[in-house]
């Protein structure tokens, strides 16, 4: 898995983050500047970690728990 693989998963889990926590946002009522910039803030943030965890446990070889036991029966 390339460096295209890990940014385009980062922008995914970006873009799908912004949109969740913006759409809190416009349901609370919000709809300063300020409440999207800082949604935009936390998804920047949370899918950074998400994708270097991911690349990671990539890198490492280290097993997905949760996917061996799905596959176990």
């Amino acid at each position: 898995m390339g460096a295209i693989f890990w940014v385009k998963r980062y922008l995914l889990a970006a873009v799908s983050l912004f949109a969740i926590l913006a759409a809190v946002e416009w349901f609370k009522g919000s709809t300063a500047k300020e409440d999207y910039l800082s949604a935009g803030a936390w998804a920047l943030i949370a899918a950074g970690i998400f994708t270097y965890t991911s690349w990671r446990r990539y890198r490492n070889a280290i097993a997905c728990g949760a996917c061996d036991n799905i596959t176990k029966k």
